[in-house]
């Protein structure tokens, strides 16, 4: 599979697009007002144990608490390890701390955390106090005794060899794990990286003495950088950047811990800009769209809500073959290559339903199922999938570690707040002449002003028999209108001339239940 990464830098944010064979599937965003948290340690002070939630609660000198499970304190699965066949130094298997297990951990203690998951929405970031500091080809995590070889390297001979060089260039107090990079990598160039970590770790361990409050001790590198340390790989064919500065940066870097690739970095200098020479904006685009067209005609929508993310699968325009089954199959598995490729596009996490068109023969829903699997191992997040259930539904999982695309490039509508549905007139108009009816029964004043968003005050005035003219005949009061640009179609201000002041708190309803 032919991998390019293509890195888009400007004075506002910088963007990195991963794509396989010419097809965009993965896009990291940076902006200097967000930068990226996951891998920074932080000091933190513990707010709340909370038992019954297996977690603590650490103030790290952000607006929420940082969430840090049981699971997640001294001697748990560090993000870092997922895929990582693990050993202590006995040579035997390297236990988790089960998930109830309440650890030695106290309201006021201080303690180093690490952040695995970014804040999202009002969630805090989750933490970690498992410490671990990823270098390009291993990672090394202090107070721990025990290796750990990738399980992508698939030789055995080769994860035996770096079992050993593990061992011999490991410092004691310190556990290590050999990445996929590493593979084929001398004892020489291993030692190098080794080096660069513990110096790493040091700087924390010095920072963390003059550290007082809680907050950040160390920064992990940027996005980019840490892009080019994890995905730039010689499975690579090119990686293209388009900033001169960021291109001697990244050149550098590479020329001192991995020479052999320094040939596939190269800078773009065309006039077309560089993700639209790689069609990336256009992908972009599409990705922040509800709706996906599939080749054939069928399309995807995605739908978002605070529980999980719906996907409905749809055959539309396809015409296949007479027998439908057939067509329902085609339709499936176009569009289950499409989701798994939107879901790392999008990075969306949670809990995901997808309704596929139905299928009779169980032999197709196996296929769509085994198809599906096949498609998320190119996902480096962590995943679960269920087969199609009775109801032509299919469940998975998927790791949430930041915010998803959407989230990043778009905001909540301030008018329907996100939902993409506002009151009708008739409604507003209803509501407004319930309010009217409750002013002049409890204060009976024959004077009113009204302040409104210019679509209800015309829906109101217009025709010789006007909306507000009647309003005014049956409560028996006179109305003067204004308009203000800015108000919400469903909110209104009323003012009293006898009081000279604003009253339309004084007669909404839960006011009224409260004064009565």
């Amino acid at each position: 599979m032919k991998q390019d990464i293509v890195i888009n830098s400007t004075t506002s944010e910088t963007r990195i697009a991963l794509l396989e064979d010419d097809q965009l599937v993965e896009v990291f965003v940076e902006r200097p007002e967000n930068e990226r948290m996951v891998g920074s340690l932080y000091k933190g002070v513990v707010r709340k144990v909370m038992v019954g939630m297996s977690a603590a609660f650490v103030n790290i000198g952000f607006q929420q608490d940082a969430f840090l499970h049981f699971s997640d304190i001294g001697g748990g699965d560090n993000y870092s390890m997922d895929g990582v066949e693990k050993d202590n130094e006995n040579g035997k298997s390297h236990h988790s701390r089960k998930r109830w297990e309440k650890p030695d951990i106290k309201t006021g203690q201080e303690i180093l955390v690490q952040i695995i998951k970014e804040p999202i929405g009002t969630k805090g970031p989750r933490v970690s106090s498992q410490i671990s500091m990823p270098g390009r080809f291993l990672v090394l995590v202090p107070n721990e005794a025990f290796m750990g070889v990738s399980r992508k390297i698939r030789s055995f001979q080769e994860k035996k060899r770096l079992r050993q060089v593990a061992r011999r260039i490991c410092p004691k107090e310190y556990g290590l794990i050999i990445r996929t990079q590493a593979e084929t990598k001398s004892e020489d160039v291993l030692r190098a990286d080794l080096d660069r970590c513990i110096k790493s770790w040091r700087k924390v361990l010095a920072g963390l003495k003059t550290q007082k409050e809680p907050g950040l001790v160390y920064r992990d590198m940027s996005m980019a950088s840490s892009v080019i340390r994890d995905l730039f790989t010689p499975e690579v064919n090119s990686l293209v950047i388009d900033s001169r500065k960021q291109y001697r940066e990244i050149l550098s870097y590479i020329k001192d811990v991995a020479p052999n690739l320094a040939n596939k970095i190269l800078l773009h200098s065309d006039r077309i800009p560089i993700f639209d020479k790689f069609g990336v904006e256009l992908e972009i685009e599409k990705s922040l769209m509800r709706k996906i067209w599939l080749n054939g005609g069928g399309y995807l929508y995605f739908d978002q809500t605070e529980a999980l993310i719906a996907i409905d699968v749809n055959s539309g325009r396809f015409v296949g073959k007479r027998d439908h089954e057939d067509n329902s199959l085609k339709v499936n598995l176009k569009a289950g290559r499409e989701i798994c490729r939107q879901l790392r596009l999008r990075d969306i996490g949670g809990i995901l339903v997808i309704d596929f068109i139905d299928m009779a023969f169980q032999s197709n829903r196996d296929r769509l199922f085994e198809e599906m699997r096949q498609a998320l191992r190119m996902d480096r997040a962590k995943w679960d999938i269920a087969p199609i259930s009775a109801f032509g539904l299919m469940e998975m999982t998927r790791q949430r570690i930041r915010p998803s695309l959407l989230s990043t490039f778009r905001e909540p509508c301030p008018k329907c707040e996100g939902t993409g549905l506002v009151p009708s007139m008739e409604t507003v108009v209803t509501f407004l002449e319930r309010w009217i009816k409750r002013f002049g029964s409890h204060t009976h004043e024959r004077r009113l002003g009204l302040v409104l968003n210019p679509k209800v005050k015309n829906y109101l005035s217009g025709g010789i028999n006007s909306r507000i003219a009647r309003i005014m005949w049956n409560n028996r009061v006179f109305i003067t209108m204004e308009v203000d640009e800015d108000m919400k179609i469903d909110d209104f201000r009323g003012y009293s001339y006898k009081q000279k002041r604003d009253v339309t708190s004084d007669f909404l309803v839960n006011n009224i239940a409260k004064s009565g």
